[in-house]
């Protein structure tokens, strides 16, 4: 019961001890942020869409900076599927669903 009591005058007296502390004097706003260097790149970029007819097939090609990074193939008859790029040597992985591919590190160790 001691210890009940204890931690509510705690509860009650640490409210009152952090107002009576206050700001110091001294405080000052801080600088504004400086603008990121040339080319990094933006995270809410909108990617470039080109729509492209082949044959009965719809190409929805999706370009960051022009760099092609995804294509949508949306047959005439059928459900239309992704090809992700996997690396930036050209591999592309096909994906059916909203689930992302299984993406497998390819790390290189060592270069002769």
């Amino acid at each position: 019961m001691g210890l009940f009591r204890y931690c509510l005058l705690l509860i009650a007296v640490l409210p009152l001890l952090a107002k009576a502390a206050g700001q110091p004097d001294n405080l000052e706003p801080l600088p504004e942020a400086p603008p990121p260097p040339p080319g990094a790149e933006d995270a809410n970029q909108t990617p470039e869409v080109t729509i492209i007819k082949k044959g009965e097939n719809t190409v929805e090609e999706y370009r960051i900076n022009g760099e092609l990074y995804m294509q949508k193939i949306t047959p005439a008859h059928g459900v239309p599927y992704y090809l992700m790029k996997e690396d930036q040597e050209g591999g592309w992985s096909r994906s059916d669903g909203p689930n992302p591919p299984l993406v497998v590190p390819k790390w290189i160790l060592f270069r002769f």
